[in-house]
């Protein structure tokens, strides 16, 4: 039998051979590092056992699949030391991920942050135990069974296909169901850290806010305590950026019971933030041959149904009156698409006509599950840049690149290139359902945007399942700072929707055809990327998007009438100038316009009111005194370049 290593190295074995028999042949270092192995492509146990020509990698922490297997065997380690603690606590789900691991528990109430610390120290325990893990198979019913107390895990049975393997793992007197891979034994787990943050936090079953919140207590699992510690360090930091805390104490934003969950209210500096944003987004469309709709905030569901919307989006959106007979139905709208279109079909249309490019700054209503709601990152009501580009098959490359030449300027200045990654988003054929077209459509178009991306040599990565429900797509994607991701800014390719509609142009030969259109949005969504921008600087914004821009400090009120001149002088040239006027310490008052990231400050005294000058004072420290003129042009030409003086 040939096994085919990393490299291209083979070796030759006389009958079968596990995983880990490998890994010693190759080096007894490896073998103490590996975490899991990939037999032929497939994250498999070390355990596992080979018995025919196979391509083999063997996969340590440092893999993304050995880190995964070995969190998933922290989190068992945690699921197990509850079940000791708590006996009555009943069992759901506990995946890795990307920054560690959780388990969701059912109890009567959450867990206290103390008996979260007794449940680290008895995970501590089992890892010191050192129990062998062991993976067995059991058919449906012996399952069903073994997990007779455990309701959750019934229903996780019960929902697998019939051909499915049920499989589990087993250490010690703990028991779960699970398809792995894990460890060899809980002894190596080295450094784990539960996060409770005072207790376990609530999460729904399957993530459904109709089914029952249960408990879940997250967790960090790395080989090293040197690692552990550097993480919860850089998490104490993350929690200092995070825009929900920051945002609220920047007074960017707030929330209110009152008003309801996932409807942000935002304050006069988040405000003028976004406003600053979308003149700057809406003048940069013009620029580029953009055509400025405005469309109702909500419609028939007629409309929603001849798109396809309604068919496979109606989850997530709002009905108005749905109780009633005929026309008084109404859908707030979840994108501007559909209107867009109706605006297109309004008038006839040659083929000399086309591109047509088509913006709005769409106000936009999506039913997001309760537990899904983040901050400003996933709200119910947001702010749309939205676009629909509509071409001749012909002209679809042209205005792709067209589109991800604004993205990326925009995203250049905005100072985040550094911080987006970009996935090829794209159907599952597995599951043709949930889409409009044929293989062959999608073949082709998902074939020309590959190309395409290619062609803009874009660093991209590819994602089954991600796709429009009518065609697939560029995701702009980010993280926030506790490393969750989400999409920042999408363009798709849609070859369904123009036809479904009625959208036709006369063709060059005199016929009629259906167009292809480009849905993109050119910043996303304002909210997000407001969330985005206060973790990025830590609330510290360029100046030509701070909502202040420069405070004026008079160091007692015998200058205040001075400070009142200079104020106003800024603000003659554009400026957004304030003033404080307390009666306070200038020191204390310098304190508070740090904290509250003014990224000019200009304390003025009797030799500033006699020289027409300014201690200027900037996030580059003591700039001393200069005459207003100089200061004031100095902040003019950095808001015109939209330099990023953040740090």
């Amino acid at each position: 039998m040939e096994i085919l290593l990393k490299g291209g190295q083979k070796k030759q074995y006389p009958g079968q051979v596990s995983i880990m028999e490998i890994a010693r042949d190759i080096g007894a270092g490896l073998a103490r590092a590996a975490c899991a192995g990939l037999a032929d492509g497939k994250a498999v146990d070390l355990r596992q056992v080979i018995a025919e020509d196979c391509e083999v990698a063997i996969l340590t922490f440092e893999d993304p699949d050995g880190r995964r297997a070995y969190r998933h065997t922290a989190s068992h380690i945690l699921a197990q030391a509850v079940k000791r603690l708590f006996p009555e606590t009943r069992l759901a789900i506990g995946p890795a991920t990307d920054e560690g691991f959780y388990y969701d528990f059912d109890r009567d109430k959450p867990f206290t942050a103390e008996e979260v610390s007794a449940i680290e120290t008895e995970m501590k325990k089992i890892i010191k135990e050192d129990l062998p893990i062991e993976r067995f198979e059991l058919s449906r019913q012996e399952a069903l069974s073994l997990m007779a107390e455990e309701p959750y895990k019934l229903e996780l049975i019960n929902g697998l296909p019939n051909e499915a393997v049920i499989s589990f793992y087993k250490q010690g007197d703990f028991a779960d169901l699970c398809a792995g891979p894990h460890l060899m034994t809980t002894g190596q787990v080295k450094a784990v850290k539960l996060i409770s943050d005072g207790g376990s936090s609530g999460a729904y079953w399957r993530g459904n806010s109709e089914n029952k919140m249960l408990s879940r207590i997250y967790g960090a699992a790395f080989t090293k305590q040197a690692d552990l510690d550097a993480f919860l360090t850089q998490r104490e930091e993350a929690k200092k950026r995070d825009h929900n805390k920051l945002g609220r104490e920047l007074r960017l934003f707030t929330t209110s019971d009152l008003v309801g969950q996932g409807l942000p209210l935002l304050m006069p500096k988040g405000a003028k933030i976004i406003q600053i944003l979308q003149r700057f987004v809406e003048d940069e469309e013009e620029r580029r041959g953009y055509l400025l709709t405005k469309t109702p905030y909500m419609a028939k569901p007629a409309l929603y149904a001849a798109s396809g919307h309604l068919d496979h989006y109606r989850d997530g959106m709002f009905f108005v009156d749905e109780d009633k007979p005929g026309d008084e139905t109404l859908i707030l709208r979840p994108m501007t698409c559909p209107f867009q279109f109706m605006i297109y079909n309004a008038e006839q249309h040659s083929y000399r006509d086309l591109p047509i490019r088509y913006n709005e700054t769409s106000t936009l209503f999506r039913k997001e599950a309760s537990g899904e709601m983040h901050g400003l990152i996933r709200v119910r009501q947001f702010t749309l840049s939205e676009g629909h580009l509509v071409c001749t098959e012909e002209q679809v490359g042209d205005e792709f690149k067209g589109v991800v030449e604004l993205n990326k300027y925009i995203i250049n200045i905005l100072g985040i290139e550094n911080d987006v990654s970009y996935r090829f988003s794209k159907w599952d054929p597995n599951n043709k359902e949930k889409y409009l077209g044929d293989a062959e459509v999608w073949d082709k178009t998902q074939t020309l945007m590959r190309d395409l991306l290619n062609s803009l040599g874009l660093p991209f990565y590819e994602a089954d399942g991600e796709a429009a429900f009518y065609g697939p797509k560029l995701d702009i994607q980010f993280k926030n700072v506790h490393g969750k991701e989400d999409t920042a800014i999408t363009i798709q390719i849609d070859f369904a929707l123009g036809e479904r509609l009625g959208m036709t142009y006369t063709d060059k030969d005199g016929g009629r055809k259906c167009p292809v259109i480009i849905h993109r949005s050119s910043i996303g969504c304002y909210e997000r990327t407001l969330a985005l921008l206060t973790e990025k600087y830590a609330g510290a914004f360029p100046t030509w998007l701070s909502p202040v821009q420069a405070i004026v400090l008079p160091i007692s009120d015998k200058f205040n009438e001075y400070a009142g001149t200079v104020i106003h002088a800024l603000k003659e040239r554009g400026i957004r100038a304030e003033g404080d006027f307390r009666a306070e310490k200038i020191g204390y008052k310098i304190r508070e316009a740090r904290n509250e990231r003014v990224p000019h400050i200009m304390v003025v005294g009797e030799k500033e009111a006699a020289e027409g000058a300014v201690s200027h004072r900037t996030r580059r420290g003591d700039e001393g005194a200069k005459p207003l003129a100089e200061v004031t042009d100095e902040m003019l030409r950095e808001i015109e370049t939209k330099k990023n003086n953040s740090i």
